[in-house]
């Protein structure tokens, strides 16, 4: 008989090693380290409210049943920190209230494990709040160790890669993302009771590129055998159903799609929420974002000053309105409202420093000097008005002057934040700007958008005076709550493949 190859000594010095030698000691002692379920009954952020009163060196006969993961280990695990969605709680295990057997098995725990524990609730000599046990079951095994010092990593994209490490590790992450969960609760709590918004579902694949002015994912539908877009933007969905008069008001908050840049402030698929209301025009829609970010500033934080970089940016003030040539007036003297003619327009650009594209028609020459002049300068809330038609096929002509549109666009911190327009409703006249858009596209530029005939139709049975809006929700949830960069707001921020 040949007799059996001995098996190599485990490294117990090896994080992962030492983690599976005590799992095999839990499955060889008959327990099971995956657990289907436990009677949790108290959470720890709870706890900590309900006895916060609780004087220092006091034993209750309250008995709860918590449950969470193993952050601090003291003393052979008489004292373990346990962390749960809510808080933390110390988990007291003594020879007092468990038995030899019950404390053996606290050998085989490890920082990150999940466990359930059962006892009393009692406050220490040394003021913390804490359960003193009477038995502690494995729940999870983690078969990985925590980071030591995850603030101090020198890979910072690991937060993002492994946002679930991050996570459990970092509570500033944990608090940033359940604002962003507040905010976005608190923006359709303002639509729905402000505005009598009703929240709907519009298409995220689009056959005919629209409603916005970019850069497409494509994708492809094998039965239909035919490409889609991933969405731009919903607003050519959502102006049909005002047309079928679903309701006065109607919105969508969910996401979009650009295949573009990666920044600071831009990720290729972002949240927005747009909306459409019967009998309003732009005026109103820049109501509408003074009135909804204020809202959710006081509600979610209770203030309206909020400190971003350098900067303290307040939202509680009354946000001023200016035009776009006036405020590039304002930061060169020129006043391209009095040079209208294209070729000075384009020369007066090349005198600022500002690089135009030889072909580019007046609204983009505007649009480049006001971004290369303006935007970073607009740090405090103001709404920029009176956007030249050349940029703005979507939104109607201005009632005063014709190369501009009632279209404004929000900022705040030097970014745009919303978007807002009185709708074109004149079904002649998108038609004649959807076939501008396809000589664009047709001269090379990707993101001019297509000629949606249908949305045309849809037009023509009647679209009623009608103001849209739409905010970045990312950039918004940015500001609030002081993250640098967008990818800390976004639980999965899109990342370039580990090879």
């Amino acid at each position: 008989m040949t007799k059996p190859a001995s098996q190599p000594t485990p490294d117990l010095t090896d994080p992962f090693e030492s983690r599976k030698a005590k799992l095999k000691a839990i499955v060889d002692a008959g327990d099971n380290p995956y657990a289907y379920g436990f009677d949790r009954n108290a959470k720890a952020g709870d706890l900590q409210a309900k006895y916060a009163d609780l004087a220092v060196g006091t034993e209750t006969e309250d008995k709860v049943n918590v449950a969470g993961r193993i952050m601090a280990m003291r003393n052979n695990g008489m004292f373990i920190d346990l962390m749960d969605a809510s808080g933390k709680i110390q988990v007291f295990c003594h020879k007092d209230s468990m038995d030899e057997a019950a404390l053996k098995k606290l050998e085989n725990l490890d920082l990150g494990d999940i466990v359930g524990a059962k006892g009393t609730v009692r406050r220490t000599p040394r003021g913390e709040l804490s359960v003193r046990a009477t038995s502690v079951e494995l729940l999870t095994k983690c078969m990985l160790p925590l980071p030591e010092k995850y603030h101090g990593l020198t890979d910072i994209e690991q937060r993002y890669r492994q946002r679930y490490v991050d996570l459990i590790v970092n509570e500033d992450s944990r608090a940033t993302l359940r604002k962003r969960s507040e905010i976005t609760a608190a923006i359709r709590e303002y639509i729905v009771k402000e505005w009598e918004g009703l929240e709907v579902e519009t298409p995220m694949l689009h056959a005919i590129l629209g409603g916005a002015t970019a850069k497409p994912f494509i994708t492809h539908h094998n039965t239909l055998d035919t490409d889609f877009y991933l969405r731009v933007a919903p607003e050519l969905y959502l102006k049909r159903l005002i047309v079928g008069g679903l309701a006065d008001c109607v919105f969508e908050m969910n996401r979009c799609f650009r295949n573009e840049g990666i920044s600071p402030k831009h990720n290729p698929e972002f949240t927005s929420v747009e909306l459409y209301k019967t009998y309003t025009d732009v005026s109103d829609m820049m109501d509408l974002t003074e009135g909804v970010v204020k809202f959710v500033a006081n509600k979610v934080f209770g203030k309206t000053e909020f400190i971003y970089g350098e900067n303290t940016i307040d939202v509680g003030q009354k946000w001023p309105r200016k035009s776009m040539c006036s405020l590039v007036q304002e930061a060169t003297k020129v006043d391209f409202m009095q040079i209208t003619d294209v070729v000075a327009a384009r020369a007066e650009a090349k005198k600022l420093g500002v690089h135009v594209h030889p072909t580019a028609k007046w609204g983009e020459v505007v649009a480049a000097v006001f971004e290369e002049k303006v935007e970073d300068t607009l740090i405090q809330p103001i709404h920029v008005t009176d956007f030249p038609l050349d940029i703005s096929p979507l939104a109607k002509l201005h009632r005063s002057n014709p190369i501009l549109t009632e279209r404004t666009e929000t900022y705040v911190n030097g970014w745009e934040i919303a978007n807002m327009f009185t709708e074109l409703n004149d079904p002649a006249d998108q038609q004649a700007r959807f076939e501008e858009q396809v000589k664009e596209r047709e001269a090379g530029n990707e993101e001019a958008q297509m000629l949606d005939g249908d949305f045309v139709t849809a037009l023509e049975y009647g679209l009623p005076p009608t103001g849209g809006w739409g905010l970045g929700v990312d950039r918004l949830c940015m500001i609030l709550t002081g993250s640098p960069n967008i990818r800390d707001v976004i639980c999965f921020p899109t990342l370039k493949p580990l090879k």
